[in-house]
Protein backbone atom coordinates (compact mmCIF):
# COMPACT_ATOMS: atom_id res chain seq x y z
CA UNK A 1 0.00 0.00 0.00
CA UNK A 2 1.30 3.46 -0.94
CA UNK A 3 2.58 5.55 1.97
CA UNK A 4 2.11 9.31 1.73
CA UNK A 5 3.89 11.52 4.28
CA UNK A 6 4.41 15.23 4.85
CA UNK A 7 7.99 16.35 4.13
CA UNK A 8 8.76 16.78 7.83
CA UNK A 9 7.63 13.22 8.50
CA UNK A 10 9.72 11.91 5.61
CA UNK A 11 12.82 13.35 7.33
CA UNK A 12 12.14 11.12 10.34
CA UNK A 13 12.33 7.98 8.18
CA UNK A 14 15.99 7.41 9.03
CA UNK A 15 16.24 3.63 9.10
CA UNK A 16 17.57 3.66 5.53
CA UNK A 17 19.28 6.35 3.43
CA UNK A 18 16.69 8.48 1.62
CA UNK A 19 16.76 9.46 -2.05
CA UNK A 20 14.39 12.24 -3.09
CA UNK A 21 13.13 11.85 -6.67
CA UNK A 22 11.59 14.84 -8.42
CA UNK A 23 9.27 13.59 -11.17
CA UNK A 24 8.50 17.08 -12.49
CA UNK A 25 9.77 18.27 -15.86
CA UNK A 26 13.45 19.29 -16.30
CA UNK A 27 12.45 22.99 -16.44
CA UNK A 28 10.61 22.77 -13.11
CA UNK A 29 13.53 20.85 -11.58
CA UNK A 30 16.07 23.41 -12.80
CA UNK A 31 14.06 26.30 -11.35
CA UNK A 32 14.14 24.84 -7.82
CA UNK A 33 13.93 21.49 -6.09
CA UNK A 34 14.65 19.80 -2.77
CA UNK A 35 18.46 19.99 -2.36
CA UNK A 36 20.08 16.68 -3.28
CA UNK A 37 17.04 15.44 -5.22
CA UNK A 38 17.51 13.67 -8.55
CA UNK A 39 15.25 14.24 -11.54
CA UNK A 40 13.45 11.28 -13.13
CA UNK A 41 10.78 13.21 -15.05
CA UNK A 42 7.59 11.67 -16.30
CA UNK A 43 7.43 14.24 -19.08
CA UNK A 44 9.91 16.39 -20.96
CA UNK A 45 9.19 20.12 -20.99
CA UNK A 46 7.65 19.79 -24.44
CA UNK A 47 5.48 16.81 -23.45
CA UNK A 48 4.23 18.63 -20.36
CA UNK A 49 3.29 21.64 -22.51
CA UNK A 50 1.51 19.38 -24.99
CA UNK A 51 -0.55 17.68 -22.27
CA UNK A 52 -1.41 21.04 -20.73
CA UNK A 53 -2.63 22.32 -24.07
CA UNK A 54 -4.84 19.23 -24.56
CA UNK A 55 -6.23 19.68 -21.03
CA UNK A 56 -7.15 23.34 -21.67
CA UNK A 57 -8.33 23.13 -25.29
CA UNK A 58 -9.88 19.66 -25.31
CA UNK A 59 -10.60 17.66 -22.17
CA UNK A 60 -9.09 16.23 -19.00
CA UNK A 61 -9.72 12.66 -20.18
CA UNK A 62 -7.83 13.19 -23.45
CA UNK A 63 -4.96 14.81 -21.55
CA UNK A 64 -4.79 11.78 -19.23
CA UNK A 65 -4.84 9.40 -22.18
CA UNK A 66 -2.00 11.27 -23.88
CA UNK A 67 -0.04 11.24 -20.64
CA UNK A 68 -0.44 7.47 -20.36
CA UNK A 69 0.70 7.01 -23.96
CA UNK A 70 3.87 9.00 -23.29
CA UNK A 71 4.75 7.45 -19.92
CA UNK A 72 4.05 3.85 -20.95
CA UNK A 73 6.97 3.92 -23.38
CA UNK A 74 9.31 5.11 -20.61
CA UNK A 75 8.31 2.63 -17.91
CA UNK A 76 11.05 0.02 -18.56
CA UNK A 77 13.76 2.69 -18.26
CA UNK A 78 12.08 4.21 -15.20
CA UNK A 79 11.85 0.79 -13.60
CA UNK A 80 15.61 0.34 -13.97
CA UNK A 81 16.26 3.76 -12.41
CA UNK A 82 14.07 3.07 -9.37
CA UNK A 83 15.31 -0.51 -9.04
CA UNK A 84 18.91 0.77 -8.87
CA UNK A 85 17.96 2.91 -5.87
CA UNK A 86 16.08 0.02 -4.26
CA UNK A 87 18.95 -2.42 -4.87
CA UNK A 88 21.25 -0.02 -2.98
CA UNK A 89 19.03 -0.52 0.10
CA UNK A 90 17.79 3.06 -0.07
CA UNK A 91 14.30 4.39 0.43
CA UNK A 92 12.77 6.57 -2.31
CA UNK A 93 10.67 9.68 -1.63
CA UNK A 94 8.84 10.73 -4.78
CA UNK A 95 7.39 14.20 -5.26
CA UNK A 96 5.83 16.31 -8.01
CA UNK A 97 4.46 19.85 -7.91
CA UNK A 98 1.53 19.34 -5.51
CA UNK A 99 1.47 15.65 -4.69
CA UNK A 100 -1.00 14.94 -7.48
CA UNK A 101 -1.22 12.53 -10.37
CA UNK A 102 2.43 12.55 -11.46
CA UNK A 103 3.86 11.40 -8.13
CA UNK A 104 0.84 9.32 -7.08
CA UNK A 105 0.80 7.20 -10.23
CA UNK A 106 4.48 6.37 -10.33
CA UNK A 107 4.76 5.86 -6.55
CA UNK A 108 1.74 3.52 -6.55
CA UNK A 109 3.12 1.50 -9.46
CA UNK A 110 6.56 0.88 -8.00
CA UNK A 111 5.19 0.30 -4.50
CA UNK A 112 3.00 -2.43 -6.02
CA UNK A 113 6.18 -3.91 -7.53
CA UNK A 114 7.68 -4.26 -4.05
CA UNK A 115 9.93 -1.21 -3.88
CA UNK A 116 10.38 0.91 -0.74
CA UNK A 117 8.61 4.08 -1.86
CA UNK A 118 7.11 7.10 -0.07
CA UNK A 119 5.10 9.83 -1.74
CA UNK A 120 5.69 13.33 -0.39
CA UNK A 121 2.25 14.73 0.50
CA UNK A 122 1.53 18.00 -1.36
CA UNK A 123 4.81 17.54 -3.25
CA UNK A 124 7.17 20.46 -3.76
CA UNK A 125 4.45 22.86 -2.61
CA UNK A 126 4.33 21.04 0.74
CA UNK A 127 8.12 21.20 0.98
CA UNK A 128 8.02 24.97 0.37
CA UNK A 129 5.43 25.39 3.10
CA UNK A 130 7.81 23.59 5.45
CA UNK A 131 10.72 25.86 4.46
CA UNK A 132 8.64 29.03 4.76
CA UNK A 133 7.61 27.98 8.26
CA UNK A 134 10.95 26.60 9.48
CA UNK A 135 13.60 28.94 8.01
CA UNK A 136 12.58 32.11 9.94
CA UNK A 137 12.63 30.09 13.17
CA UNK A 138 16.20 28.97 12.48
CA UNK A 139 17.33 32.58 12.19
CA UNK A 140 15.78 33.37 15.56
CA UNK A 141 18.03 30.76 17.19
CA UNK A 142 21.36 31.72 15.62
CA UNK A 143 24.01 34.25 16.66
CA UNK A 144 25.99 35.35 13.62
CA UNK A 145 29.59 36.49 13.37
CA UNK A 146 29.66 38.53 10.17
CA UNK A 147 32.78 39.18 8.08
CA UNK A 148 32.85 42.48 6.19
CA UNK A 149 35.60 43.90 4.03
CA UNK A 150 36.52 45.16 0.60
CA UNK A 151 36.62 42.97 -2.50
CA UNK A 152 39.48 40.47 -2.49
CA UNK A 153 40.17 40.49 1.24
CA UNK A 154 39.38 36.77 1.33
CA UNK A 155 36.12 36.68 3.27
CA UNK A 156 34.73 33.66 1.41
CA UNK A 157 38.07 31.84 1.77
CA UNK A 158 38.01 32.57 5.51
CA UNK A 159 34.56 31.00 5.75
CA UNK A 160 35.87 27.91 3.98
CA UNK A 161 38.83 27.68 6.33
CA UNK A 162 36.58 28.13 9.40
CA UNK A 163 34.34 25.33 8.07
CA UNK A 164 37.41 23.17 7.54
CA UNK A 165 38.39 23.87 11.17
CA UNK A 166 35.01 22.53 12.32
CA UNK A 167 33.04 25.75 12.83
CA UNK A 168 29.54 26.40 11.52
CA UNK A 169 29.30 28.73 8.54
CA UNK A 170 26.72 30.09 6.12
CA UNK A 171 27.97 30.91 2.61
CA UNK A 172 25.26 33.14 1.14
CA UNK A 173 27.11 33.62 -2.14
CA UNK A 174 27.32 29.86 -2.65
CA UNK A 175 23.58 29.56 -1.96
CA UNK A 176 22.90 32.29 -4.54
CA UNK A 177 25.59 30.93 -6.91
CA UNK A 178 26.65 34.53 -7.39
CA UNK A 179 29.32 36.73 -5.77
CA UNK A 180 27.03 39.71 -5.47
CA UNK A 181 28.77 42.16 -7.82
CA UNK A 182 28.55 43.05 -11.52
CA UNK A 183 31.32 40.51 -12.15
CA UNK A 184 29.79 38.08 -9.66
CA UNK A 185 28.60 35.45 -12.14
CA UNK A 186 31.97 34.94 -13.86
CA UNK A 187 32.84 31.24 -13.88
CA UNK A 188 29.67 30.24 -12.02
CA UNK A 189 26.99 30.04 -14.70
CA UNK A 190 23.40 31.00 -13.93
CA UNK A 191 22.50 32.15 -10.45
CA UNK A 192 20.03 30.20 -8.33
CA UNK A 193 16.37 31.09 -8.01
CA UNK A 194 14.96 32.67 -4.84
CA UNK A 195 13.38 29.36 -3.82
CA UNK A 196 16.58 27.39 -4.38
CA UNK A 197 18.59 30.00 -2.45
CA UNK A 198 16.30 29.69 0.57
CA UNK A 199 16.39 25.88 0.39
CA UNK A 200 20.20 25.81 0.32
CA UNK A 201 20.40 28.27 3.22
CA UNK A 202 18.04 26.05 5.20
CA UNK A 203 20.04 22.95 4.28
CA UNK A 204 23.31 24.48 5.45
CA UNK A 205 21.95 25.84 8.71
CA UNK A 206 20.13 22.59 9.51
CA UNK A 207 23.50 20.82 9.64
CA UNK A 208 25.03 23.25 12.18
CA UNK A 209 26.42 21.86 15.42
CA UNK A 210 25.99 25.07 17.44
CA UNK A 211 24.05 28.33 17.29
CA UNK A 212 27.21 30.35 16.56
CA UNK A 213 27.49 30.72 12.78
CA UNK A 214 30.09 32.62 10.73
CA UNK A 215 28.92 34.32 7.56
CA UNK A 216 29.83 37.11 5.16
CA UNK A 217 28.18 40.52 5.13
CA UNK A 218 26.11 41.03 2.00
CA UNK A 219 23.74 43.66 0.69
CA UNK A 220 20.09 42.70 0.84
CA UNK A 221 20.16 41.85 -2.87
CA UNK A 222 22.58 39.26 -4.27
CA UNK A 223 22.09 39.41 -8.04
CA UNK A 224 18.40 38.41 -8.48
CA UNK A 225 18.11 37.09 -4.92
CA UNK A 226 16.50 39.29 -2.27
CA UNK A 227 17.19 38.23 1.30
CA UNK A 228 13.98 38.00 3.34
CA UNK A 229 13.72 40.68 6.03
CA UNK A 230 14.18 38.20 8.91
CA UNK A 231 17.36 36.82 7.31
CA UNK A 232 18.89 40.20 6.52
CA UNK A 233 18.10 41.62 9.97
CA UNK A 234 19.49 38.60 11.83
CA UNK A 235 22.80 38.95 9.96
CA UNK A 236 22.86 42.74 10.32
CA UNK A 237 22.47 42.33 14.09
CA UNK A 238 25.39 39.90 14.33
CA UNK A 239 28.90 40.55 15.63
CA UNK A 240 30.59 42.49 12.83
CA UNK A 241 34.26 42.06 11.98
CA UNK A 242 36.12 44.12 9.37
CA UNK A 243 38.60 42.11 7.27
CA UNK A 244 41.41 44.04 5.58
CA UNK A 245 44.30 42.85 3.40
CA UNK A 246 47.23 44.35 1.42
CA UNK A 247 46.47 45.21 -2.21
CA UNK A 248 48.83 42.52 -3.59
CA UNK A 249 47.08 39.83 -1.55
CA UNK A 250 43.69 41.04 -2.74
CA UNK A 251 44.79 40.97 -6.40
CA UNK A 252 45.95 37.37 -5.97
CA UNK A 253 42.62 36.39 -4.39
CA UNK A 254 40.66 37.99 -7.23
CA UNK A 255 42.70 36.14 -9.85
CA UNK A 256 42.27 32.83 -8.01
CA UNK A 257 38.50 33.35 -7.73
CA UNK A 258 37.68 34.69 -11.18
CA UNK A 259 40.23 33.18 -13.56
CA UNK A 260 38.88 29.67 -13.40
CA UNK A 261 39.43 28.65 -17.04
CA UNK A 262 40.18 30.08 -20.48
CA UNK A 263 36.59 31.24 -21.00
CA UNK A 264 36.71 33.33 -17.81
CA UNK A 265 38.48 36.23 -19.54
CA UNK A 266 35.69 36.51 -22.10
CA UNK A 267 33.03 36.40 -19.37
CA UNK A 268 34.91 39.22 -17.59
CA UNK A 269 35.02 41.27 -20.80
CA UNK A 270 31.26 40.82 -21.30
CA UNK A 271 30.61 41.76 -17.66
CA UNK A 272 32.74 44.89 -18.03
CA UNK A 273 30.38 46.09 -20.76
CA UNK A 274 27.60 46.15 -18.15
CA UNK A 275 29.67 48.55 -16.05
CA UNK A 276 29.41 51.35 -18.61
CA UNK A 277 27.25 53.38 -16.22
CA UNK A 278 30.15 53.56 -13.80
CA UNK A 279 33.26 53.30 -15.97
CA UNK A 280 34.05 55.28 -19.12
CA UNK A 281 34.08 53.57 -22.52
CA UNK A 282 37.79 54.38 -22.94
CA UNK A 283 38.70 52.64 -19.66
CA UNK A 284 36.59 49.60 -20.53
CA UNK A 285 38.42 49.46 -23.87
CA UNK A 286 41.78 49.73 -22.08
CA UNK A 287 40.83 47.01 -19.59
CA UNK A 288 39.61 44.74 -22.40
CA UNK A 289 42.92 45.05 -24.23
CA UNK A 290 44.92 44.17 -21.13
CA UNK A 291 42.67 41.21 -20.27
CA UNK A 292 43.08 39.79 -23.78
CA UNK A 293 46.86 39.92 -23.21
CA UNK A 294 46.47 38.26 -19.76
CA UNK A 295 47.64 41.44 -18.03
CA UNK A 296 45.25 41.34 -15.09
CA UNK A 297 47.00 42.99 -12.16
CA UNK A 298 46.62 46.59 -13.31
CA UNK A 299 42.97 46.03 -14.29
CA UNK A 300 42.11 44.47 -10.93
CA UNK A 301 44.00 47.12 -8.98
CA UNK A 302 42.32 50.00 -10.79
CA UNK A 303 38.85 48.46 -10.55
CA UNK A 304 39.24 47.93 -6.81
CA UNK A 305 40.64 51.38 -6.03
CA UNK A 306 38.35 53.45 -8.27
CA UNK A 307 35.15 51.38 -8.32
CA UNK A 308 34.77 48.61 -5.74
CA UNK A 309 36.41 50.17 -2.66
CA UNK A 310 34.41 53.42 -2.81
CA UNK A 311 31.24 51.35 -3.24
CA UNK A 312 31.85 49.48 0.03
CA UNK A 313 31.56 52.28 2.56
CA UNK A 314 31.75 50.85 6.08
CA UNK A 315 32.11 54.12 8.01
CA UNK A 316 28.66 53.79 9.60
CA UNK A 317 29.28 50.25 10.82
CA UNK A 318 30.15 49.60 14.44
CA UNK A 319 32.79 46.88 14.01
CA UNK A 320 33.58 44.69 16.98
CA UNK A 321 37.15 44.45 15.74
CA UNK A 322 39.37 44.55 12.66
CA UNK A 323 41.65 41.79 11.39
CA UNK A 324 44.31 41.73 8.68
CA UNK A 325 44.24 38.74 6.35
CA UNK A 326 47.52 37.67 4.78
CA UNK A 327 47.28 34.03 5.87
CA UNK A 328 43.92 32.24 6.12
CA UNK A 329 44.67 29.99 9.08
CA UNK A 330 46.35 32.72 11.11
CA UNK A 331 43.50 35.13 10.38
CA UNK A 332 40.90 32.54 11.40
CA UNK A 333 42.72 31.94 14.69
CA UNK A 334 42.73 35.70 15.32
CA UNK A 335 38.99 35.93 14.57
CA UNK A 336 38.21 33.00 16.87
CA UNK A 337 40.34 34.47 19.64
CA UNK A 338 38.53 37.82 19.44
CA UNK A 339 35.07 36.26 19.27
CA UNK A 340 35.70 34.05 22.31
CA UNK A 341 36.80 36.95 24.53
Amino acid sequence: MLRSLEYEEVLKENKKPMVFVDVRSPKEFKEATIPGAINIPLFTDEEREEIGTIYVKDSQDKAKKRGIEIVSKKLPQMYESYKTIDDEKKKTAIFCARGGMRSSSIASLFTALGMDIIKVTKGYKGYREYINHSLPRLFEEIKFVVLYGNTGTGKTHLLSKLREMGYDTLDLEAAANHRGSLLGSVGLGSGNSQKMFESLVFEELSKRKTNLVFTEGESKRIDKIVMPEYMFNAIENGTQINVTAPLEYRIKNIKDDYLINESSKYEIIEALKNMNKYISASRIEKFTGKILKDEYDEVISELMITYYDPMYNFKDRNFYCEVINTNLEECCITILDKVKR
